[in-house]
């Protein structure tokens, strides 16, 4: 310790001035004050001692291991501490005293002081070392039964704390970690002159050949790949992409990864799993996978589970972007602008396409209003189905693309979004039509929903002469639909050169009584929930 050393200084040198102001004295008075020196030596070393048992005792009795650091010994060099016995005590006899000090020549209460210091000093820092060292010794140990965690698995480490590192959990000895068997030496100096044939570049005449074969197949073949590294190591490469690949068609046969037109097999999308009719557009990166994982609110799709559950938890959006425009019970209707919420809208055309077959529309959505039907509960408006429509369109069409998601098919939701569509037509005061070409179920859909409109606008007609220019502007619907129509349910004749439609009681009455079976349905629309006035400039 730093004061130790520098009093012990100071005094030798005050000793050694006392030995020349004393070098006069006869050599009579030599034996009596080696004898006073050595005795005072006796008796600080022997003050030292008690205090060092009176440590040991307090702290439970230290062993010479715990004491063998270097900073305690650079202390006990300092303090002049004697040397401590193998039993850990300390010597009980002159001849275990070291008596050769330089401070051998210092006086009874010099000594006393410093002891008195040096014992302090020891108390206030010995018992912290001692407690960190115990802890170090004590604590740690190889869970692996019998084990007294010595050696390592790496052979580098003399001691391991964990099954990983045990050579005894390896079935291991620490010796043989140490050193490597002779097979592995053989093997470790094959692989070594193996790679010995390894180039350091190519040559000209390589190089020129690598970029013809570049030039030849740009990125549809794989880049030539001799004279780049070893033998070896091409070869190992080669058994790696072999491998990969037939674990690749077992996951192909399994469907879990497909290759074609239609990349993504299924989407998870919410609380559902659905399987996937058409392919869609989606960046290389996504259409390769096998499964994607879209956010039910804000369309966004991802590539695995993990990076979905991390961004629900972070998502704000609880309803789509835009006006809600209708509300009635838990179904709502919001109005979206494709100018305005771009990214949400390229999204929902990507999705929909997964499950529509005439869809050409995925990024130019700027010129299209987007209304989407929601469900809502507890957790958010979950999507049910959306049609979008031109904002300005010439042959009023009122339905550009239509689509009910298929966890929401056969349970109204389709004939709903068609009704509101010519909703919107009635208050725009227009007649419309939905655009040419309809899907297969589109096509269905609608059939269903002119079916119902005419069966039902006969019913509650009471007059003699029906007119069908009287029918499309009290429902909206295009004249050419009602007549093809009236058609399918051979409600048309032509008769002396004009053509009647004739009131069959029969379907009129089969439809009345599905209505009375269906009750009081909430899929309809309710043109009283409805707020909305017409975009301007349509």
């Amino acid at each position: 310790m730093a004061g130790s050393g520098s009093d012990g200084t100071e005094d030798s040198d005050s000793s050694a001035e006392r030995e020349q102001t004393n070098s006069s004295e006869s050599d009579g008075n030599m034996p009596k004050r080696q004898r006073l020196t050595r005795a005072s030596t006796r008796l600080s070393q022997k003050l030292l001692h008690c205090s060092l048992s009176q440590l040991f005792n307090q702290h439970g009795g230290l062993t010479p291991l715990a004491l063998d650091t270097p900073d305690l010994k650079r202390t006990a060099d300092h303090d002049e501490s004697p040397p401590l016995t193998p039993t850990g005590n300390a010597p009980s006899s002159e001849s275990e005293l070291d008596i050769s000090s330089p401070n051998a020549s210092h006086d009874e209460s010099q000594s006393k002081d410093q002891a008195n210091r040096d014992s302090d000093k020891d108390l206030s820092h010995r018992p912290k070392r001692r407690r960190c060292h115990e802890t170090y010794n004590f604590n740690m140990k190889c869970p692996t039964p019998g084990c007294n965690s010595l050696g390592h698995l790496t052979g580098k480490h003399e001691r391991h704390f964990a099954v990983s590192g045990c050579p005894l959990y390896h079935n291991l000895s620490a010796d043989e970690c140490k050193t490597p068997t002779p097979k592995q030496s053989r093997y470790k100096e094959q692989v070594a002159e193996m790679r010995k044939g390894r180039n350091s570049g190519l040559q000209k005449e390589q190089k020129e050949k690598h970029m013809e074969n570049r030039q030849a197949h740009g990125n549809t073949r794989e880049p030539l790949l001799e004279n780049i590294t070893s033998d070896y190591d091409l070869e190992l490469f080669r058994k790696a992409q072999a491998r990969a690949s037939e674990d690749l068609e077992k996951l192909r046969i399994q469907g879990q990864i497909t290759e074609g037109s239609n990349m993504i097999k299924t989407i998870l999308f919410g609380r559902y799993e659905l399987d996937t009719w058409y392919h869609s557009p989606y960046p290389e990166e996504y259409a390769r996978l096998g499964r994607l994982y879209v956010c039910e609110f804000c369309l966004k799709y991802m590539k695995s589970q993990t990076i979905l559950r991390r961004h629900m938890a972070k998502c704000v959006w609880k309803h789509p972007p835009g006006d809600e425009v209708y509300r009635k019970g838990a179904i709502s209707v919001f109005e979206v602008d494709g100018k305005k919420n771009k990214i949400y809208c390229q999204n929902l055309c990507l999705l929909a396409k997964l499950f529509l077959d005439h869809k050409t529309l995925y990024y130019d959505v700027e010129p299209f209003l987007f209304y989407v039907m929601t469900e809502a509960d507890n957790t958010g408006c979950h999507l049910v189905g959306y049609f979008s429509k031109e904002k300005n369109s010439f042959l009023n069409y009122n339905v550009s693309c239509i689509l009910t998601m298929p966890q929401y098919m056969r349970q109204g939701f389709g004939k709903m979004l068609i009704d509101f569509s010519y909703l919107l037509s009635k208050v725009e005061e227009k007649v419309g039509s939905p655009e040419r070409p309809l899907s297969d179920l589109g096509l269905i859909s609608y059939r269903s929903y002119w079916k119902e409109v005419l069966l039902r606008y006969m019913y509650n007609f009471q007059g003699k002469e029906i007119s069908i220019k009287e029918i499309s502007q009290e429902t909206a619907v295009n004249p050419v639909d009602i007549v093809s129509t009236l058609q399918s349910l051979q409600m048309l004749k032509y008769w002396k050169g004009k053509h009647l439609v004739l009131k069959r009681q029969d379907l009129i009455d089969e439809w009345k009584a599905k209505e009375i079976k269906r009750g009081n349905s909430n899929k309809t629309i309710d043109p009283s929930s409805l707020k909305w006035t017409p975009p301007k400039g349509t």
